[in-house]
């Protein structure tokens, strides 16, 4: 009897701690991106290395971009493809040059690779 208490008692500490780490973690992707999010702003992450020649050629596109003209309220976060893993699980991004665009909240459309500056423009006037 005090064995299937134990047992029950461990499953259900174990699901609520479980759920908490959830939710937790569903809070904030990025620093900030939660509070990006909650202001109805579209949200670009931007994944990228040091070692990504592809991500270099993305980065000047779209520094030029985000916070100007039409990508003025567009909020940016990068994220270090060596060092956050973390975030690239949460995001299910397998590669650098990745760029994951939200609106709402909400993840609407990605791409990898892409370096040419029309697509790239192109495809952040989908959060718009």
């Amino acid at each position: 009897m005090n064995r299937r208490l134990f047992l029950s008692t461990a499953s259900a500490l174990l699901l609520a701690v479980s759920a908490g780490v959830t939710a937790t973690a569903a809070d904030d992707i990025v620093p900030g991106f939660s509070d990006a999010s909650a202001a109805g702003v579209p949200v670009l992450v931007h994944v990228t290395a040091p070692w990504c020649e592809v991500c270099q050629a993305q980065k000047p596109v779209v520094a030029k971009l985000v916070g100007n003209g039409d990508f003025a309220s567009m909020k940016k976060f990068d994220v270090d493809f060596d060092s956050q893993k973390a975030v690239l699980q949460k995001l299910k991004v397998q590669s650098q040059s990745t760029m994951v665009l939200f609106k709402n909240g909400k993840e609407i459309d990605r791409s990898v690779g892409v370096s040419d500056p029309a697509k790239i423009e192109a495809f952040l006037r989908e959060a718009l």
